[in-house]
């Protein structure tokens, strides 16, 4: 879970998921979106692969990343509940919560 947080950090990498909500994009099409080099949006992507929030695949010389939003769920899920919200919060923020 710490790679998630690590790769959530940064707002460039959660530009880059939130682009990638609306469907996969190549990387060029990606980095276009950035004012920063090619070098850094590498790292950045391997930052997001490496906590398996994307899925990249080869399409000839283009890498296509997919979100894997299943993993961003879990992660979100599992943070929420280290930390057992709503289950020891007095009734009257319980319902505010809810």
């Amino acid at each position: 879970m710490s790679q998630v947080f690590k790769a959530l950090s940064d707002p460039t990498r959660r530009r880059v998921l939130q682009l990638l909500r609306k469907g996969p994009l190549s990387a060029g099409e990606l980095a276009d979106q950035f004012d920063v080099s090619k070098p850094t949006m590498s790292a950045h992507f391997a930052v997001l692969r490496e906590a398996d929030l994307v899925h990249a695949e080869k399409a000839g010389k283009s890498v296509i990343y997919h979100l894997k939003l299943s993993v961003l769920e879990e992660a979100l899920l599992g943070f929420v509940h280290s930390f057992s919200v709503g289950e020891h919060m007095p009734a009257s923020r319980q319902e505010v919560a809810e």
